[in-house]
């Protein structure tokens, strides 16, 4: 091949280029101001690689806007839900990021911006905004300097990146522009000073300041360095922090584990039908216990002899996550429904309940997915629902959901605060369906806040009434006395119990209504259930019934 026609080849190579970047250009020219501040702005942490490739390609506003559209949608932790719990979070994140962390640049474009609309508020966020005295741990190396200003968050989990996360950001150039350090020493304000800011090792002369990791990231592994003393943790290798500090700022994965494509895809074709129900209690001020609640059929599930007994075997998976994915509760249970041969087949004409009580954090959406397979007959029944923890704080009365029970008894002595139907000290069996019979009691409970204190009795004066409706409609009144109802008084909440037949009513849906007057303050509250009556039948065996548990 002769230089001339290398020439002309390579010419032509570099014409193609021009030509293809020119085009590459006039695509990314094309796209208005919109649908740029879209994917530079509002999406640039969380968009992937391929979503924003395909985005650029795409050839009219019409294709972007049903993009965006799908792009929210892939990303709703409730996709039968009109609202997009997770876009609204997204954008709430991203104006508190440019309310709080603006420093020369928008809040959005800082390095705790990011990890704020990525991650959402840390467990735990130590801040020191002027910097001044460190006094390092053992695993940092001992000693005394001085720091930059600087912030420590901190995080239970972040899903594919790390447990028990800890995060380092320093302003360095003193004008609120915190960057996301990889190693301690960038926050020291001496590392450049000499014989100013020693560890333990620099005082007693086992060591200098350029044997610090921060200087060379071997010297980590060599065993023989004074500086590692106290430096065991594996999360403290160079190898570990730079995997974490570069894991943190990519996009969130979207991706549907086993769990996940089960609840998205055979959502309609469950074969082991289950009803779930959830409730909120407030624990205190962090945390709302939140009993979550299942009953199933007996007839649903296969049996196995074993001796005397019929056996049923389910594995129960439950996982609860945030708005980023985050786990707040994972558990694996696996129960079991015996009857011996002469309860048999009365046995199977019941249902069983079981209940999983987690705590969560107040005034935030989670998402519950429950997989429950029964061993024996291979079937499996899913289920996917968001859970809208309430937040309890302030002035005026609130209440708990309202649980209707079919049976409330002391809890036993030697019980833990999450074990199941266990809150404070009574034992509540859910009617988690909240199906009854004519004539059958209504057994409500309900725990009320922020009520005033008499201060001569130091006890509340509260009057309820129990009212039963229908569409909207007062059908009966029940006035609150001691013959239908208690009030249990434990400092900062009173426990409501009532009792009470719910007569001849036909069969239909109804709502239950406790209404309070705190006569101290004067304030009232109202809170309303649902419940359902139906025909009494010869075959129908439950109300009561589901009194199994797993």
């Amino acid at each position: 091949m002769t230089i001339r026609r290398v020439l002309v080849i390579l010419f032509g190579v570099l014409l193609s280029g021009i030509w293809i970047t020119g085009i590459a250009q006039r695509r990314e020219v094309s796209l208005s101001r919109q649908y740029k501040d879209w994917l530079d702005k509002d999406v640039v942490y969380i968009i992937s690689d391929e979503e924003r490739k395909f985005f650029k390609d795409l050839k009219n506003d019409e294709e972007r806007e049903s993009f965006i559209q799908q792009f929210w949608e892939r990303r709703n932790p409730d996709p039968r839900s009109s609202y997009n719990s997770f876009k609204e979070e997204h954008y709430r994140r991203i104006a508190y990021a440019n309310r709080q962390f603006a420093s020369g640049v928008p809040g959005w474009n800082t390095d705790r911006g990011r990890m704020y609309i990525l991650y959402g508020e840390p467990d735990d966020r130590e801040l020191h905004p002027t910097g001044g005295p460190y006094y390092r741990p053992y695993r940092e190396g001992g000693g005394t300097t001085m720091r930059f200003p600087w912030e420590r968050w901190r995080y239970r989990y972040i899903e594919g990146v790390c447990h028990d996360c800890e995060f380092l950001f320093v302003d360095s150039s003193i004008s609120n522009e915190y960057r996301l350090a990889i190693f301690p020493d960038e926050a020291d304000a001496l590392l450049n000073v000499p014989d100013a800011g020693l560890t333990l090792a620099e005082e007693m002369g086992l060591a200098d300041k350029y044997d610090r990791v921060y200087y060379n990231s071997s010297n980590w592994y060599n065993y023989n360095n004074a500086q590692n003393m106290g430096t065991s943790n594996t999360m403290d290798s160079p190898f570990t922090r730079m995997e974490q500090y570069f894991n943190v700022q990519r996009p969130p994965v979207i991706k549907f584990n086993d769990l996940k494509t089960m609840v998205t895809t055979n959502i309609t074709y469950n074969t082991l039908p289950f009803d779930v129900r959830s409730d909120f209690i407030k624990l205190s001020e962090e945390k709302v216990l939140v009993p979550i609640s299942i009953e199933i059929s007996n007839a649903e599930l296969g049996y196995k002899k074993e001796k005397e007994f019929n056996r049923a075997t389910i594995n129960v998976y439950g996982i609860v996550t945030g708005l980023t994915n985050r786990i707040l509760a994972e558990w694996e249970d696996v129960v079991a429904v015996d009857f011996n041969d002469i309860y048999f087949e009365y046995g199977k004409n019941n249902r069983s309940t079981y209940q999983r009580i987690v705590s969560l954090p107040p005034g935030q959406r989670y998402k519950l997915d429950l997989v429950l397979k029964d061993v024996n007959s291979k079937k499996i029944g899913t289920a996917s629902m968001p859970l809208v923890v309430p937040k309890y704080g302030g002035t005026g009365l609130q209440s708990s959901t309202i649980i209707l029970a079919n049976h409330i008894t002391e809890a036993p002595k030697n019980v833990t605060t999450l074990d199941q139907y266990i809150i404070g000290d009574w034992r509540i069996k859910p009617n988690i369906r909240s199906i009854y019979l004519p004539n059958q009691n209504l057994v409500p409970y309900m725990q009320l806040y922020g009520m005033e204190i008499d201060q001569s009795t130091l006890h509340p004066s509260l009057d309820v009434e129990f009212v039963i409706k229908k569409d909207g409609e007062v059908l009966e009144t029940i006035q609150g006395s001691a013959m239908n109802s208690d009030q249990f008084f434990l400092g900062r909440r009173v426990e409501i119990i009532g009792k009470f037949s719910i007569g001849n009513l036909p069969p239909g849906k109804y709502q239950l209504e406790i209404r309070v007057l705190d006569r101290i303050s004067t304030r009232q509250l109202a809170t309303t259930t649902d419940f359902t009556v139906i025909e009494p039948a010869p075959t129908y065996s439950v109300v009561e019934v589901n009194d199994e548990d797993f």
